[in-house]
């Protein structure tokens, strides 16, 4: 295969390869750094790059290999970590200006998972500020665009995890997932995202938004997804709340796809704006599960609890809590939409905090009646296909200084009750671009949502789809 095909190749089979030596790790590497310097400046995936580590990882895995050594469960193979996570001696800028220069010396729990199986980490992906929306850009790392079409955001904010994973930069890429954010791009960008439960990949330090963060794989294919989590999952004493029980076989276990499960389709998830071409789509995409022997009803209205003012509260209180204290010094080179989020989180007193608080933990109640009839929930994952970069919400929606809900409110209800949650690709606009069909499953139920995913890739494949050559 030529460099390009062999960069778009799943992790799965270049196991097979490498470990069959008919590929060595310093050749993969090798084909997916030169891919890196071609299309990066293009897409703006990665904010930084660490090839020399890489190749000289890339060696020893290949000697490793040729010395018929015991290999990791990735050995081998390039991955992808986050700007908002910390890595032992490589720059982790959060997309900040702030923290151009911090260099940590540790590494989060799964970065070192990911390390001793065997991966080799060849940089960090772009992210907004913090993390704080749902879009591609930074003041310090600049625009992520989407390589189905450049004049579009990625979406975020695994914003440069979602590209990566797109353009065929490699095979395994890291998201993080406090609102959507793995979810969101993996929509935008035609890619499959996965936020597993809550506490199932333990996070050092652990997020201070009130147990609202996931770390999860973004790939191109399910297989691959569930070989990287099985790597991360796993209790970690550095995380009070990761899961204590160790992660199922998300590898091993034949999949055993949907058929007999009963599913919920809900279109708008009860009065939710949705763009009709992606309202199409989704239903499309979602009909596919009948064909595959599940038992599949439109629910329009699940009956959840209205969660719009939570999320604005809680959102721009724990903006306000964890980044305010920069405003002073930082204001002129921060994002300005997280500015003015810090700056509305200040208008709440701790009385309504806690009290909209309480309204987030009550949320299961209405929620959890759904999932004891139905084994898994469709929703299309985002209301909008990609739209422009430079811009906080889609021209046809209301325009705001801070608030990117509207348009992204399908995901973090799932934030709220810690469901395992994935976004499959689920066609196209007619403009081209990618629509993303979400999978929500029952408490801890990854490998339910995974082999739901899974079925429906084998049914409705996409990766023999690629974007444009930058």
């Amino acid at each position: 295969m030529n460099a390009t095909d062999l960069c778009y190749t799943p992790a799965t089979e270049l196991l097979t390869l490498i470990r069959g030596r008919a590929l060595s790790p310093v050749e993969l590497v090798r084909a997916v750094l030169d891919r890196l310097e071609r299309v990066n400046p293009a897409l703006n995936a990665f904010c930084t790059v660490t090839a020399d580590q890489a190749m000289d990882a890339a060696r020893r895995a290949e000697a490793q290999v040729m010395r018929g050594e015991r290999l990791g469960s990735l050995h081998g193979l390039p991955v992808s970590i986050k700007d908002l996570t910390l890595t032992k001696g490589v720059r982790s800028m959060s997309g900040s200006c702030i923290f151009a220069e911090r260099v940590p010396d540790q590494d989060a729990p799964y970065m070192r998972r990911l390390r001793e199986a065997g991966a080799i980490t060849i940089g960090k992906t772009t992210t907004p500020e913090f993390g704080w929306k749902a879009l591609g850009d930074s003041p310090l790392t600049g625009i992520t665009r989407n390589p189905w079409n450049p004049a579009m955001t990625s979406g975020g904010s695994s914003a440069g995890a979602a590209v990566a994973a797109a353009a065929g930069l490699g095979p395994l890429h890291q998201g993080s997932d406090g609102a959507g954010s793995i979810r969101v791009p993996a929509a935008f960008c035609g890619v499959f995202g996965h936020k597993p439960s809550y506490g199932r990949v333990p996070i050092w330090p652990v997020s201070n938004n009130d147990y609202a963060t996931h770390v999860g794989p973004m790939t191109r294919t399910v297989a691959d997804a569930a070989l990287m989590l099985a790597v991360m999952a796993g209790p970690d004493e550095t995380d009070r709340t990761s899961l204590e029980a160790a992660p199922e076989d998300f590898v091993g276990r034949r999949p055993d796809g949907v058929r007999g499960r009963r599913i919920a389709w809900s279109p708008t998830l009860g009065g939710l704006r949705v763009d009709p071409d992606v309202a199409a789509a989704a239903a499309t995409a979602a009909r596919a599960f009948q064909e595959l022997g599940a038992t599949v009803d439109e629910v329009a209205d699940p009956g959840f609890a209205d969660t719009t003012a939570i999320i604005r509260c809680m959102w721009n209180v724990h903006e306000a809590g964890n980044y305010g204290q920069y405003l002073a010094e930082w204001r002129e080179r921060m994002d300005p939409g997280l500015v003015a989020s810090i700056e509305d989180g200040y208008r709440y007193s701790a009385a309504e905090y806690v009290a909209l608080r309480g309204q987030k933990i009550a949320f299961w109640d209405s929620v959890r009646p759904l999932f004891e009839r139905y084994d898994l929930l469709l929703t299309p994952t985002v209301s909008v296909a990609a739209f422009e970069v430079g811009r906080l919400n889609p021209a046809h929606f209301p325009q705001h200084a801070w608030d990117w809900f509207p348009w992204a409110s399908f995901s973090y209800p799932f934030n709220f009750t810690g469901q395992p949650a994935a976004t499959v690709p689920a066609g196209f606009t007619p403009a081209g671009l990618p629509v993303g069909l979400q999978i929500v499953g029952r408490r801890f139920a990854d490998l339910t949502v995974l082999q739901a995913a899974a079925a429906f890739e084998a049914a409705r494949p996409w990766t023999g789809r690629r974007p444009p050559e930058p």
